[in-house]
């Protein structure tokens, strides 16, 4: 690791913010240097937690000591305060969603490239135990070929906070929580989407989604089903995976969960028939005990960089970035195009994002 101390200043002192400054206490590279908001409560927040709050952007981006910036604010407001900060001499930590829209990520990835600065965003839930331990699976083929996901997180909250239930600054439940299952989705499975189709929810009244699903489905044949509920009050699975041999499932973040898999080369008993309502079912009646195993979730220790050590990896061309902004791109053009198949109620089929094209 490195031997030098950058100095970042947190733009948007509210729970992201505030999160990332409690994240990085225990950070020996990146020292948090002081703090902007346009709120004062904000402002006085942070000079209650020790950090040096700024009276203006401009004298952030002015200050020479400062090394990187990191903006949690609004999603409506990080195009023009990266451009700034990057035109400023800094590097750019960004908190997800990038933008709202992908021409403007495209025009923000312009100039890091112009002025030679590195731009990252902050996509931390490929770091979950959970998703690394569906991605063990389905790396390892532990039940096969995965041919279906279904990824989803519930609640029965409703939307939270202030501005994200408002359209303009970027709210909504696909852009705040679709973005992370998403970005795990792409950055596990390896080939071009051939269709999306959506649909968003509106039950809570608000002008932005409250929930969606949409099915993806790529062209080496693997389905998707991507959910975000919060009128939930009985969850269920967050991860559900059918392989060739088996199926997983994952319960909760507390990783609770089994795999059953089909047991090939010995003589299988055949299932027996079951009552099922007013009727009789072989096709739906349990497996026999011969024909599956019962086995734990594998247990995984994630090899990458941490994020923030990533970061300074990166700034100091040591690493490639774990969150590439090719990446990233691909994830903004996919949910614009879960917004379309959404408003239309058609499947989409005319488009080809693939990471590998985006290069």
């Amino acid at each position: 690791m490195t031997n030098k101390t950058y100095n970042l200043v947190i733009v948007g002192y509210g729970g992201m913010g505030s999160y990332h400054a409690k994240l990085l206490k225990e950070n020996q590279a990146i020292n948090v240097y002081g703090t902007f908001d346009i709120l004062e409560e904000r402002s006085a927040a942070s000079e209650a937690d020790g950090y040096k709050a700024y009276e203006s952007y401009a004298a952030v981006l002015a200050d020479k000591e400062v090394d990187l910036v990191l903006i949690a604010t609004p999603n409506d407001v990080h195009k023009e305060l990266a451009i700034a900060a990057l035109n400023a001499n800094k590097h750019v930590i960004c908190e997800k969603p990038v933008t709202i829209y992908s021409k403007d990520f495209e025009e923000i990835i312009e100039v890091a490239e112009e002025t030679k600065r590195k731009f990252v965003v902050h996509q931390n839930r490929r770091w979950d135990k959970d998703f690394l331990t569906i991605k063990k699976i389905y790396d390892e083929n532990i039940i096969g070929d995965i041919f279906h996901v279904e990824s989803r997180v519930q609640g029965a909250n409703g939307i939270p906070g202030d501005w994200r239930h408002l359209k303009a600054p970027g709210g909504g439940m696909l852009l705040d929580w679709g973005v992370h299952l998403l970005d795990q989705l792409l950055f596990m499975v390896d080939s071009k989407i051939a269709s999306v189709y959506a649909n968003l929810s509106f039950v809570l009244g608000d002008e932005v989604d409250d929930g969606f699903q949409t099915i993806i489905t790529f062209e080496n044949g693997t389905t998707a089903l991507i959910e975000v509920g919060t009128t939930n009050f009985i969850q269920l699975p967050r991860w559900y995976v059918k392989g060739t041999a088996g199926t997983s499932v994952i319960e909760n973040w507390s990783i609770e969960g089994k795999i059953v898999t089909q047991n090939f080369g010995i003589a299988i008993e055949a299932p027996k028939p079951i009552q099922a309502g007013q009727g009789l079912t072989k096709t739906m009646a349990p497996p026999s005990e011969s024909a599956v195993s019962t086995s734990d979730l594998p247990e995984v220790e994630s090899t990458m960089e941490s994020f923030y050590d990533n970061v300074i990896s990166v700034i100091e061309g040591k690493a490639e970035p774990i969150v590439k902004n090719t990446e990233v791109l691909r994830v903004s053009k996919l949910i614009e195009t879960i917004f379309k198949a959404a408003e239309t109620n058609e499947v989409i089929k005319d488009f080809d994002f693939y990471k590998a094209d985006l290069m």
